[in-house]
């Protein structure tokens, strides 16, 4: 069964309220139905999406080899929360999708390909991380503090900030997001991905990941989803086709070390991917003052 969240945070980075105990996620879901329909914004519409999926989650269990299952979205809502208000927006176009959490990204800071020097020194997120109830002696949260370096999320987030310099031209016309928000670990420590749990198990949570991805894009009105690896991007085009959502699924190389192709060179791989794309043309400075 999915931990609960045992580690209350700080308010950052959204409301311009005073800062306070941020209540357990209960009362989190419970401050977004409060919200009127008509007032919401596209990152409340985002982040509600999210809660709702969190509740279908907290439902699911899981068998061997699968131990220990951290759920960022709720000991680091914190810091995912900033995330979300600071940079979900209305008019953006493109839709970076990951898979789920690495450990020493999203995992550590809530924030997807969240590495943290990323996201300190570029993103400027702030906010308090907390615990998973459950956690594994050797994978311990240490949240912004963290000091290894997730290789995945240093290279997607450098990428795109040599290219674009300032992270409000990336988000004039992008967005980022992880189809599934679980991580899980086995006994070992070892990070498993959600295709290496027992099949049964893996459906059921894909199929809840897959709804709440059609609530996120049609929230954000994006015209273009491109999953990061091929499993999201694969996953995107049956979703959202199943769906009848009528939205462009294309796919980048994911930057993990894990793939050999990457380490060559990921980079020059996928400026060339985008520019085919025709998304590089969005996210150079020489297109900040052109209409999206």
């Amino acid at each position: 069964m999915l931990a609960d969240n045992s580690s209350a945070g700080q308010l950052a980075c959204g409301d311009g309220e005073e800062e306070k105990e941020l209540p357990l996620y209960e009362s989190k879901e419970q401050s977004f139905k409060t919200v009127p329909e008509g007032n919401m914004t596209i990152s409340s519409r985002f982040l509600q999406a999210e809660l709702e999926l969190n509740t279908h989650l907290r439902q699911l269990s899981f068998s061997e080899p699968v131990r220990y299952i951290y759920n960022p979205l709720e000991y680091a809502w914190d810091t995912h929360r900033c995330y979300v208000e600071t940079y979900c927006r209305a008019g953006q176009s493109i839709l970076f999708l990951g898979m789920n959490p690495g450990p020493f990204g999203m995992a550590q800071t809530g924030v997807p390909f969240g590495e943290v020097k990323s996201v300190v020194d570029w993103l400027k997120i702030t906010g308090e991380v907390g615990h998973p109830q459950d956690e594994h002696p050797k994978r311990r949260i240490t949240g912004l503090a963290c000091p290894q370096s997730e290789v995945s999320g240093a290279r997607f987030w450098g990428f795109f900030r040599k290219l674009c310099g300032e992270p409000a031209l990336f988000f004039r016309h992008c967005f980022v997001h992880n189809l599934c928000p679980l991580i899980f670990m086995s006994t070992s420590g070892k990070n498993l991905t959600p295709p290496e749990l027992p099949a049964g198990e893996r459906d059921h949570l894909l199929k809840l990941c897959d709804i709440a991805l059609c609530q996120v894009v049609e929230a954000l009105g994006v015209s273009m989803v491109i999953g990061v690896g091929r499993v999201a991007e694969q996953r995107a085009r049956r979703a959202l086709t199943a769906a009848g959502i009528n939205v462009r699924v294309e796919g980048i190389m994911h930057p993990s070390p894990r793939n050999p192709q990457a380490n060559k060179g990921w980079e020059a791989i996928a400026k060339a991917k985008l520019a085919e794309l025709g998304v590089l043309s969005l996210l150079n400075n020489t297109s900040a003052n052109q209409p999206p």
